[in-house]
């Protein structure tokens, strides 16, 4: 009895043991899968990102590509340290057979603009044998035209918005708006300009003359880099230094554009390589990720708070 009750015994213990191995097994296949499911998305999401992509045809011949998007601004996607270095390493690289600055922009700070347009030309001088056109998409207006004025060529859709070349300072006065509700405006200076441009005190005839003289000083700056840029292609008409725009069309026939094209075109008919890689200055792919995952979850909130429901 003794001896079938050991038997029935080590016949359990041997089950049990032969269960607690295979959900080991088990596990450790299920960890396994779990990496190799992990380390099959990450390699997926390298490989769709678009620098993985550029950078494996950056070895080829190519078209490089600079965006300035947005308004020119230091702090801006459109500043001249991001514009700037996207530029330099498009010149440096060996394969880059031409380079294209894709402008869409309605100007900005002239001091940055200013960065921009010296740059570009710094480096068509440093690298001769490599064409630089500037494409205009849909706009390229004030600083934006700052900086194409300094490329090779330009070129523009038929019904792209070119020009704008002048200043602008924008202020407000709100002297009597001060006066009907009763507040005193008490600002405290040492030196009588500090407080200059004052929206809540009157205007100064002295400090607006100043600063109108330092708007032409700013202007003529303006003018002095679009005509030695473009040269005697300008065809000068009333008002083209006075601040107006035009269509790309018109832009063609008054020598602030050369031809019509976009990038692509610019890309294959003139400088002859369609492959075109971007060298825009932007956020590596987790911030872009995590940047995207943020507006959506922002979009999500605001059309919740203010999209009418019915509950």
């Amino acid at each position: 009895m003794s001896e079938g009750n050991n038997w029935e015994k080590d016949v359990l213990t041997s089950i049990a043991t032969e269960g607690l191995k295979e959900q080991k097994r088990t596990r450790r296949w299920g960890i396994f899968f779990k990496l190799l499911t992990f380390a099959y998305l990450i390699t997926l999401l390298v490989m769709l990102n678009p620098d993985f992509q550029e950078a494996a045809s950056k070895n080829e011949k190519h078209t490089a590509l600079v965006d300035l998007k947005g308004v020119i601004a230091p702090s801006a996607e459109a500043s001249a340290d991001n514009v700037v270095t996207g530029l330099r390493k498009a010149f440096k690289d060996p394969a880059t057979a031409g380079v294209v600055l894709r402008i869409n922009s309605p100007g900005g700070s002239p001091v940055q603009s200013g960065y921009i347009y010296d740059e570009i030309l710094r480096l068509r001088e440093k690298y001769p044998d490599i064409p630089m056109y500037a494409v205009i998409s849909d706009i390229c207006a004030s600083g934006g035209y700052y900086v194409a004025s300094a490329a090779e060529k330009i070129y523009a859709d038929q019904a792209s918005i070119v020009g704008s070349i002048g200043v602008r300072m924008d202020n407000f006065g709100f002297v009597d708006a001060m006066k009907k509700i009763g507040v005193e405006r008490r600002t405290l200076t040492a030196g009588k300009n500090k407080a200059l441009l004052d929206p809540f005190g009157p205007e100064d005839p002295v400090v607006i003359a100043h600063m109108r003289g330092l708007l032409k000083s700013v202007h003529d700056q303006f003018i002095n880099a679009v005509k030695q840029g473009r040269g005697d292609r300008l065809k000068e008409v009333d008002g083209m230094f006075e601040g107006l725009i035009w269509t790309g069309d018109q832009s063609v026939e008054i020598g602030l554009v050369d031809e019509l094209g976009n990038s692509s075109y610019v890309a294959r008919e003139v400088i002859g390589e369609e492959t075109i890689v971007k060298f825009t200055e932007e956020p590596d792919f987790l911030e872009r990720f995590s940047d995207k995952i943020g507006v959506h979850i922002s979009t999500l909130l605001i059309e919740k708070e203010l999209t009418p429901q019915l509950r």
